[in-house]
């Protein structure tokens, strides 16, 4: 009996012991936590990996320290460059992003975050796929509007310049009249949706915001891939090309409204 009666006695000790170590770990993953923000705040994203992957192993279930952790490696991804060593710290920050989206699919931040990543490394493709999942989440969020049709613009882009270079031309930015039938009917094929997509995403980012002047920007790009398929219709490419010149006046004028609000916010200061 007495030995019974000890059996809780130790049990309830031993639940005490692993809540105090448990609690005395969240407290110190917490530290790590904060050291590793004021780390990643002064772009030492190395020590800050160190602290957040710290945190983790003292709180597993630190999902603030994951999200941190693939944050900072996401900021270590340099764009465009397609070294082993870039493209490994472009995959540890994907996987990071991915355990916080095993958990929450609808995590915002985690969303845009692969689709940066994917950016960088040239996944235009899946950078697309997972903007369009921020906008059924986020349906009034302009950015996620504005990168569809960035990404839409560079694809075009590319594959402008190479049917051009093709055809013996350089892409001169106004429909590019003087070249082939043929090479025209290849941008046809290979641009249309791009185009109309992009036109329609960008829109749709400025209906959003009415400043937005990175959105102008390549909307008055993107009309001049559109010039680029009015194959013989000279009057379309035309008004094309007037619509290029609309967008950058919008462009202009929405540009001076931000800097002067910007000013303006600057030196407000305290108001009695």
């Amino acid at each position: 009996m007495k030995l019974s009666a000890r059996i809780p006695v130790t049990a309830a000790l031993l639940a005490l012991m692993l809540g105090t170590v448990t609690g005395c770990n969240k407290l110190k993953s917490r530290d790590q936590l904060n050291k590793g923000v004021q780390a990643f705040k002064n772009a030492r994203y190395e020590e800050a990996v160190d602290h957040f992957q710290t945190a983790i192993s003292l709180d597993p279930e630190s999902e603030d320290a994951k999200l941190y952790l693939a944050t900072a490696y996401s900021y270590q991804v340099v764009p465009n460059l397609d070294t082993p060593e870039n493209l490994k710290l472009a995959q540890k920050a994907l996987d990071g992003f991915n355990t916080v989206l095993a958990k929450d699919p609808n995590d915002l931040t985690a969303l845009k975050q692969i689709a940066s990543i994917d950016r960088n490394i040239k996944k235009f493709d899946q950078a697309k796929e997972y903007e369009k999942k921020v906008i059924s989440i986020a349906p009034n969020d302009p950015e996620a509007y504005y990168t569809v049709g960035f990404v839409n613009w560079v694809l075009a882009y590319k594959n402008a310049t190479t049917i051009l270079a093709a055809d013996g031309l350089t892409d001169a930015g106004d429909g590019n009249p003087k070249k082939s039938k043929g090479a025209c009917q290849k941008l046809q094929a290979a641009n249309t949706q791009l185009v109309n997509e992009g036109i329609q995403y960008l829109t749709k980012a400025v209906e959003l915001n009415p400043t937005y002047d990175d959105a102008m920007s390549y909307l008055q790009l993107t009309y001049r891939r559109k010039a680029d398929l009015e194959c013989g219709d000279e009057a379309a490419r035309k008004a094309d090309m007037a619509l290029v010149d609309q967008w950058i006046q919008k462009g202009m004028g929405a540009r001076k409204a931000n800097e002067e609000k910007k000013e303006k916010k600057n030196a407000g200061g305290v108001q009695m």
